[in-house]
């Protein structure tokens, strides 16, 4: 059981609360992949046993949300789920709501929620608000992909987009309140996709007792998407699990990639380890043509299972 599940996280549950119930019935170390608010819903990459290993992996992948915002209200937390600071009147019709809501395409600085999982100091901003100690973050430079406004009806702003990782969708719709002139709050927020990755096959591990094999996804099949691949020989597996460098003669094939890059390294179709690139795939033809002996990967996760 080493690999990834995709959990439809509820609304109510926390992230961590959900790496809790999955170690529960799984028995197996657990971790996840970026943190969903309790109040929204959806996405949670989950990593079993040697799965926790590539979660890190995850963290800057484009992720898609579904959500609502709703204009004329500012609250501590920026969602439904905080205490009210202020109420406006908006006064923007339709066509001006769309404009604003478009105008955020594309990189701005964001300041991070203080009600938000982020570390300062190695505290979570969360824990440090409800303390009553009040931090502002320096913005981090952000970039919002897309943005489609489905529906209008005001105050609420139903819409769909894609952002960078690191985005917070209640910063975002906070930031859209302030250039409205009315505040604006995060009403509902459902995670699609994250990546390559969406909802389908995803597990809502509350409603289930174990887990199945056939609802993890395996290390080879997760990694594919993430890195290029090389092919070794036995010679050239026996060196990586003793931590061993590789030369040309332990390759049987790979794909182009350049220095410095993190490969995914297989034998027979199993998931050797996680390697640092010494040198360009070009310059791995030119070791081969020349019969050189440079040492040209570098295993940086070497993967027992």
């Amino acid at each position: 059981m080493n690999g990834i599940i995709k959990v439809d996280k509820p609304q109510g549950p926390t992230s961590h609360d959900v790496v809790e119930r999955v170690r529960k019935i799984s028995g197996m170390r657990v971790g996840h992949a970026g943190t969903l608010d309790p109040f929204a819903s959806g996405l949670l990459i989950v990593g079993i046993g040697e799965g926790t290993r590539i979660l890190e992996y995850f963290l800057d992948f484009p992720k898609t949300y579904e959500a609502v915002a709703r204009l004329g209200i500012v609250t501590d937390t920026y969602d439904r789920t905080g205490k009210i600071m202020e109420r406006s009147e908006c006064v923007a019709d339709e066509q001006m709501v769309r404009d604003v809501f478009l105008s955020f395409i594309g990189e701005y600085y964001q300041v991070p929620p203080m009600y938000s999982a982020k570390k300062i100091s190695g505290r979570k901003l969360y824990e440090l608000a409800r303390e009553g100690k009040i931090i502002t973050m320096p913005p981090s430079k952000v970039m919002i992909y897309e943005i489609k406004v489905e529906k209008v009806d005001l105050p609420y702003v139903e819409f769909k987009t894609v952002v960078s990782g690191g985005t917070y969708i209640r910063a975002l719709c906070r930031d859209i309140g302030i250039k409205l002139g009315c505040g604006a709050i995060t009403e509902e927020l459902r995670r699609t996709k994250v990546g390559p990755f969406d909802l389908e096959g995803s597990i809502n591990p509350f409603d289930k007792d174990l887990i199945n094999c056939e609802e993890i996804m395996s290390l080879e099949e997760v990694t594919k998407y993430l890195f290029k691949t090389v092919v070794i020989n036995e010679s050239g597996e026996k060196k990586m699990r003793n931590g061993m460098p590789l030369k040309i003669e332990d390759l049987i094939a790979y794909e182009d990639f350049k220095k410095g890059e993190v490969l995914r390294v297989l034998s027979k179709e199993k998931l050797i380890s996680l390697s640092i690139a010494q040198r360009s795939s070009n310059f791995f033809d030119t070791v081969k043509k020349h019969e050189r002996h440079d040492l040209l990967l570098k295993p940086k996760k070497v993967f027992l299972h």
